[in-house]
């Protein structure tokens, strides 16, 4: 039986694999994990449609569209500036991902902290909530004012995950942050300023003792075999101790447009990895997820 991977998710602080028509596979902390990659990588589609060209992609970009179908999914994105009128509220977030890592950005109300989780964000607090229009204005007065970005590169992320300081070091970072964002005039007026409450994720990815970071997956090949004991997820990747002892990073957007099977006993890893400190994958033209 072949699955088709939508990358991984995350529902009530959990992460699990997402598969074309809605199924997803809920992930516990040390399990065993299993499969290989069969055929050719072809877009996956957008917003949940199939791509109408069956378009054959790269294998090692992240987003895993061709160019029609990431135009189309960023067509309503509140990311990339273009859904301009969503009555909803909205919060705008202070994020922390390792030591001088901070960012600022917004997210829906009603999904909590999933984009948080989504992200990868070891450390958050919430700063302001109100329409979406003055979110995005206030993330950005605040980008500038404070010199912090509105993203961070995933390997940046991933590179920092197995050192990371105390928690109530990363509390005092993000908590700092924001003493400096209620400071910059203006914003409060058109939105809701809220208390620095620290949030940690580190328990929910498991980062706790992750061993030291052996390489990343740089991209999956026909017959390629991805296997290895669960470690930590944080954002789309997992965190795996493969056959060999070490630890390898899988981010799971790469398994996007993929038809995978289930590995055999005894099959070993036999993909591509990039060791830590090397080249760095294509950007992405989109989400999986």
């Amino acid at each position: 039986m072949e699955w088709w991977c939508r990358g991984l998710g995350w529902a009530g602080g959990v992460p699990g694999l997402r598969w074309r028509g809605g199924r997803v596979s809920t992930l516990a902390y040390g399990q065993q994990l299993g499969f290989r990659a069969v055929g050719v990588r072809r877009c996956p589609g957008a917003r949940s449609n199939p791509c109408p060209l069956e378009a054959v992609v790269s294998g090692r970009a992240t987003g895993g569209r061709c160019p029609e179908c990431a135009r189309l999914d960023r067509a309503h994105s509140v990311a990339a500036d273009t859904l301009l009128d969503d009555p909803q509220p909205y919060r705008v977030y202070l994020a922390w991902f390792g030591p001088g890592m901070t960012k600022v950005g917004i997210t829906a109300e009603a999904r909590g902290e999933a984009r948080l989780l989504e992200q990868g964000a070891v450390a958050f607090s919430w700063l302001g909530r109100g329409p979406l229009m003055a979110a995005r204005r206030t993330e950005e007065v605040l980008r500038q004012a404070l010199g912090v970005p509105d993203r961070i590169a995933y390997e940046r992320k991933r590179a920092v995950r197995h050192v990371l300081p105390a928690v109530e070091e990363r509390a005092r970072e993000v908590g700092e942050l924001h003493r400096r964002a209620r400071a910059v005039g203006g914003w409060t007026e058109t939105l809701e300023p809220l208390d620095f409450v620290p949030r940690d994720h580190a328990g929910a990815f498991r980062l706790d003792g992750l061993p030291p970071l052996g390489g990343t997956v740089t991209e999956l090949v026909d017959g390629g075999v991805v296997t290895g004991r669960l470690l930590a997820a944080a954002g789309p990747d997992l965190h795996l101790l493969a056959p060999d002892g070490s630890c390898v990073a899988l981010d799971t957007r790469l398994m996007g447009g993929w038809a995978l099977q289930g590995a055999g006993e005894g099959d070993g890893f036999s993909v591509p990895v990039t060791p830590m400190a090397a080249a760095e994958p294509e950007s992405a033209q989109g989400e999986l997820f």
